[in-house]
């Protein structure tokens, strides 16, 4: 702290128009300043607070030991108090430790050098001839994988109990295709002759940060216009449609209608809410639906769909059908399969990479371990990776920015997988806090990266579709399956809900075809209808969730859960896949590029 004078304190007060003429008194005041460890300028600050509250009390010796006594032994009494607290109760990392076990040894020092040891103390000493500094910052500076490590990104070292006391590590609790006597370990030299790029180019993909928020509600309309018509129009030519009608006409005969499910009101929908908003070109009206002469369906808010009924009053609808939609087709890649073309080994897993009630990157640490064991040529690595739900980031229990400990988790990942030489790819999610909080979401920027670093890393938005060597990667992290399963409503269909939902977003033609979207997904409708489209129908989909893993054939797409990497305190799960390039069989039925799947507890 800077010296305070009387000379400092004299300006000061001028500031103000307090005069102040008696030496005694600024001596006084310099006094307080000194006991108080405050400055000239927060000295007399606090004085005019003070003596304004007291009727523009005038400054004098005896007035200054009651406003020491009032306000200062007060508010010196509350700063100690804080500091107290802050020292017990603040988290710390492993550099602020050793700044705290350097502090202790200084001050121990220090005391060393004003007493004699007592005699027969059974005190250690900390310090050795030979090695002069703490054998505690000594055995911490000793390990530079510590340092170097994730566990180091956290406020406490303290790891999670109930994930290391985890059991049956390495279970696989879900296998799909051709598993018997698969060998789930990756070629020599992985990741070497892999193609791997977004399937519409890096011009027409989103690539960079955008502006949000600007939307106007004439846009929004205009994007869900264009997209009943779209749908409609695929519809309309498979099924083989005249034309549609108006759905809020009277018509004494069967009428086919074409519009988008919505729900009558703010609550959930179901079968009594059901509305049918039809496009511009067929009124732009609504119309209640009556579900009750339909033997099956399965609807959702914001769903396109095609409807046969009867509606005699123009007031409500009397369903009698609905025609399912159908999916793009499949990718047809040009590169044909050489003979004795061994798969392609594809690990996944979605954060968080931390359990709930730490901060320590164990799993991470232990999926790192599972791929320099398994050698896979690519990693589709979902974010969240530095998660806004996390506790000690709700509580703000941090020592480092979020950017820097996303950076240091990202280099950890890319040097510890050096050895293997696996491809990347890293995807955001809403839930990363240093990220933009926008769907779509722009794919990270990794400034830190070296050239040699960066050529293993492919850095690509949510959602969007990749292709590995002829095959067609579906990504999203955005929590759909659960969005979606909360908001749908079914009948009759016999299906699981989890395949229903994936059909519709295969039928849609889109990665997130509910409208209203969820209250965590912060939509722009403009890129949705520019990047958040599927432009035909992935080989495989990944479809992250809070929901169950899992692995599911739906009309001919392999949908894939791999779960999250931790599920609360405790361990969750990743999944694995070989995929092979697309072929046909002899019959002229096509194969699914899939060959094997499974999901694995971490």
């Amino acid at each position: 702290m800077a010296s305070v004078t009387a000379e400092n304190l004299k300006s000061e007060l001028q500031v103000f128009d307090i005069p102040c003429q008696d030496d005694a008194v600024l001596d006084k005041m310099v006094e307080q300043c000194i006991c108080n460890r405050i400055q000239a300028d927060e000295m007399v600050l606090e004085w005019v607070a003070y003596s304004t509250t007291k009727n523009g009390l005038k400054l004098t010796e005896d007035t200054l030991e009651q406003f020491e006594h009032e306000v200062l032994n007060k508010k010196n009494k509350s700063m100690q108090i804080c500091r107290k607290e802050d020292s017990h109760n603040r988290t710390r990392d492993i550099h602020s430790l050793q700044e705290l076990i350097k502090a202790e040894e200084e001050e121990e020092d220090l005391l060393d050098s004003y007493s004699t040891p007592a005699k027969g103390s059974q005190k250690r000493a900390l310090t050795t001839p030979e090695h002069p500094h703490s054998k505690r910052s000594a055995a911490l500076k000793a390990s530079p994988s510590l340092l170097l490590s994730p566990a180091s990104f956290s406020p406490s070292v303290t790891p999670s109990q109930k994930y290391t006391q985890r059991g049956a590590k390495g279970e696989v609790v879900v296998t799909f295709g051709a598993v018997q006597g698969t060998r789930w370990v990756g070629r020599k030299t992985p990741g070497a002759d892999i193609q791997l790029e977004l399937l519409e180019g890096p011009e027409d993909s989103l690539h960079g940060s955008y502006k949000y928020m600007f939307q106007r509600l004439r846009d929004v309309r205009n994007v869900l216009s264009e997209k009943v018509e779209e749908l409609g129009e695929s519809l309309r030519s498979h099924f083989n449609i005249e034309e549609f009608s108006a759905v809020s006409l009277p018509a004494q005969d069967s009428i086919t209608v074409l519009g988008q499910v919505c729900c009558d009101s703010n609550g959930k929908l179901n079968a009594q809410s059901v509305l049918l908003e039809a496009g511009p070109e067929q009124g732009g009206q609504q119309v209640p639906v009556d579900l009750s002469e339909l033997k099956e369906y399965s609807l959702f808010p914001g769903q396109v769909v095609v409807m046969d009924g009867m509606n005699t009053t123009g007031r409500k609808l009397m369903a009698s059908k609905v025609y399912e939609g159908v999916p793009l087709p499949f990718y047809a890649s040009e590169m044909k399969m050489e003979m004795g073309e061994e798969p392609v080994n594809i690990l996944v897993a979605c954060g968080p990479y931390t359990p709930s009630d730490s901060l320590t990157f164990d799993p991470l640490l232990d999926l790192i371990s599972v791929i320099v064991r398994d050698r896979p040529d690519v990693c589709l690595l979902l974010g969240p990776f530095v998660d806004s739900k996390h506790e000690q980031i709700e509580k703000a229990q941090v020592t480092e920015t979020f950017e820097a400990i996303f950076s240091r988790c990202i280099e950890s990942i890319v040097d510890g997988t050096k050895s293997v030489g696996c491809r990347l790819v890293f995807v955001p999610s809403q839930r990363d806090i240093h990220h933009h909080f926008i769907y779509p979401q722009p794919p990270f920027t990794l400034s830190s990266l070296s050239k040699d670093q960066a050529q293993r890393v492919t850095l690509v938005p949510d959602p969007c579709t990749l292709l590995i060597n002829g095959v067609t990667f579906g990504l999203t992290s955005t929590d759909i399956l659960f969005h979606m399963g909360a908001e749908e409503i079914s009948c009759g269909t016999g299906s699981d809900r989890f395949s229903r939902i994936l059909k519709h977003m295969l039928i849609q033609r889109s990665y997130y075809p509910l409208y209203p979207p969820a209250e965590e997904v912060n939509m722009d409708y403009e890129k949705f209808q520019a990047f958040g489209q599927m432009s035909l129908t992935p080989d495989v989909l990944i479809i992250p969730s809070e929901l169950r893993y899992f692995i599911k054939d739906v009309v001919g797409c392999v949908c894939v859960n791999p779960g999250r990497l931790t599920k609360g305190q405790v361990g969750g799960t990743y999944s694995r896949l070989l995929i092979q390039r697309s072929s046909v069989s002899e019959d002229g039925k096509r194969v699914s590029p899939c060959l094997a799947a499974q999901v694995v507890k971490i």
